[in-house]
């Protein structure tokens, strides 16, 4: 690793972050288009907590305050919702309370923050379905459904069990874990997006291609998603299996990998006219493969650091805005799914990206 190089680029961040903060000033950034322009979605939209986690890793990194009172409130800002009439919350949660109110915690000692990160991990267990073993994804009529993206989510369950000293949380966290271990990861490491199962029986029913080309594609985001999640399973359990399964999919994330390290939104597409980069895919796996050099045998190491540290340089030189200040996003050319928000800027693809230059910077204050 070329330290001096990632330092070079932590200091680009400085500079970036903390121009965004005059830029995105109060809005809940989620996806930026052509104009470089920062959307200003709903507080209780899943991205919400993502700018404020940048924020927060800034502050880490940095010891400025400025970024410490830009992402201050932005917890009491989501806790709103668990009283709201209307709540639109879900299994993201952990999305949003991780980089908000449970870094927080973990950086300043905020009791407010605590308590609302405990509120939140609740908010999680409560969805879990005890006779499918799974945590439930979305609201509405999706009592049986479950999503890939989830694996990170749980993280959230494996805090609260740590802060509390109550193994109830992580037993949920690892009971859902071995559900999409089971019925979300194929043989060769691609991961399925939607799983269907009875929600009174627990029965597995079927899965759908959710974001992805179709049902058995293989989204280049949750394969990222996944790779993450069960890296940090095992990292709370200790348990192989499921950082065998994180190795199993780090190999297919790496190999399915184009020439430029940057993947497309899916890795099975068969329509030329849908070949859409997606760069927040590879800054989740990048900062992921980051977590399962840190846990492997020194000689696996190198495997998955030099892969991750490929991905970073491609996005740092080919897909950052370093020199476009009026932008206000940080990489460019991320893509939702095949038919929404196609060659746009996201606040996560920034977030992970963050995450990812700091840990080679010698960041330790793992929430996720």
């Amino acid at each position: 690793m070329n330290l001096p190089y990632w330092q070079e680029m932590m200091s680009k961040l400085d500079t970036k972050v903390e121009r965004m903060i005059e830029q995105i000033g109060d809005k809940c950034p989620h996806f930026a288009g052509e104009d470089g322009k920062f959307d200003d979605i709903g507080s209780d939209w899943w991205t919400t907590g993502f700018w404020p986690g940048i924020l927060w890793i800034m502050h880490d990194m940095t010891g400025k305050d400025s970024y410490k009172e830009a992402a201050w409130h932005w917890d009491g800002t989501l806790e709103e919702w668990f009283v709201k009439p209307t709540v639109e919350l879900h299994h993201d949660v952990g999305f949003q309370f991780l980089p908000t109110a449970v870094i927080k915690h973990t950086l300043t000692g905020d009791e407010d923050a605590l308590r609302r990160g405990i509120e939140a991990a609740n908010f999680l267990a409560a969805r879990y379905n005890p006779v499918g073993k799974f945590i439930r994804a979305w609201n509405e009529d999706k009592y049986g459904w479950v999503i890939i993206d989830c694996m990170l989510n749980i993280s959230l369950l494996f805090w609260a069990s740590k802060v509390t000293g109550d193994p109830r949380y992580k037993h949920i966290a690892t009971s859902h874990a071995e559900t999409a271990m089971q019925y979300g990861i194929r043989e060769d490491g691609s991961t399925k997006h939607i799983l269907s199962f009875d929600a009174e029986t627990g029965a597995y029913i079927e899965n759908f291609g959710g974001q992805g080309y179709s049902p058995e594609s293989s989204w280049s985001r949750g394969t990222a998603w996944g790779l993450y999640g069960f890296i940090n399973t095992y990292r709370h359990t200790g348990d192989e299996r499921f950082l065998n399964t994180a190795k199993r999919i780090a190999h297919y994330f790496i190999s399915a990998l184009p020439e430029d390290q940057v993947p497309y939104w899916d890795f099975r597409l068969e329509d030329d006219e849908r070949m859409f980069r997606d760069s927040s895919a590879a800054a989740i796996a990048a900062s992921g493969l980051l977590e399962l050099a840190d846990i492997v045998p020194l000689g696996e190491q190198n495997l998955y650091a030099c892969a991750a540290e490929r991905i970073l340089r491609s996005l740092t030189e080919n897909y950052a805005t370093w020199d476009q200040p009026e932008h206000e996003a940080i990489l460019l050319h991320a893509t939702g799914s095949g038919t929404s928000f196609i060659d746009v800027s996201v606040i996560y693809g920034d977030y992970y990206y963050v995450e990812a230059v700091a840990k080679l910077n010698g960041w330790k204050h793992r929430i996720f």
